[in-house]
């Protein structure tokens, strides 16, 4: 197996042109995600059956069937009903909602976590529930749950990969492309494995300095 060096130099910025969906895709998701996770963790941890029982379901389906399947159903799947999304959109949709189940069990072991007593006292200054939550509770589930979903997030960005499996112009697709076009695949799994894991140490390494920050306070 002979590593064609110049052919990795030379293909680097049109593989890195599919850079802004990779990131796009990983991030927004990421963030949209996060805020549905925080509502699925609060119906999960809810006394009323119907608001618990369905969190509990839509978590265990979203985490049980692979992320590439949610992907096909949404790109191949809903035409059948007379539902045409583009592939970037399916891309969106899919990981936001895979990405928040995983984060609502996140959230919902982060709050549980928050000493009871922060509850308590609270509630003895008269203050209301929602309060509590957003000014109290939150913050402190925040800084508990900081390094799961920076492991969350570095996964997303990898697990982007997927949506070159439905067309999206990613890194990975475009690496595709002109490592068909070459009869060279292997000089561009090498490209994107090294992008790749430079993208994941880059988040690493701000996961930690936010770790630091935190942990001053």
């Amino acid at each position: 197996m002979i590593i064609d060096f110049s052919l990795i130099l030379k293909s680097i910025p049109y593989v890195l042109s599919g850079l802004p969906y990779t990131l796009g895709i990983s991030l927004l998701s990421f963030m949209v995600g996060n805020v549905f996770a925080i509502i699925l963790a609060f119906m999960r941890m809810s006394q009323k059956p119907w608001l618990k029982y369905p969190a509990r379901v839509y978590i265990s389906i979203m985490r049980g069937v692979p992320m590439l399947v949610v992907l096909f159903i949404l790109y191949f799947g809903l035409p059948y009903i007379g539902v045409q999304l583009p592939a970037l959109l399916c891309a969106f949709i899919g990981f936001s909602c895979v990405s928040a189940a995983y984060m609502a069990e996140i959230f919902r072991s982060s709050i549980a976590a928050v000493d009871k007593g922060q509850w308590e006292a609270a509630r003895s200054l008269g203050l209301p529930q929602k309060s509590i939550i957003r000014r109290i509770i939150l913050p402190q589930a925040m800084r508990i749950a900081l390094a799961p979903l920076g492991n969350v997030i570095i996964d997303m960005v990898k697990s982007s990969s997927l949506a070159a499996m439905i067309t999206v112009p990613d890194i990975f697709q475009n690496a595709k492309i002109i490592g068909g076009r070459e009869y060279d695949y292997m000089s561009m799994y090498i490209l994107i494995a090294i992008i790749y894991w430079t993208l994941s140490f880059t988040l690493e390494l701000l996961q930690g300095y936010l770790e630091k920050r935190l942990a001053t306070y």
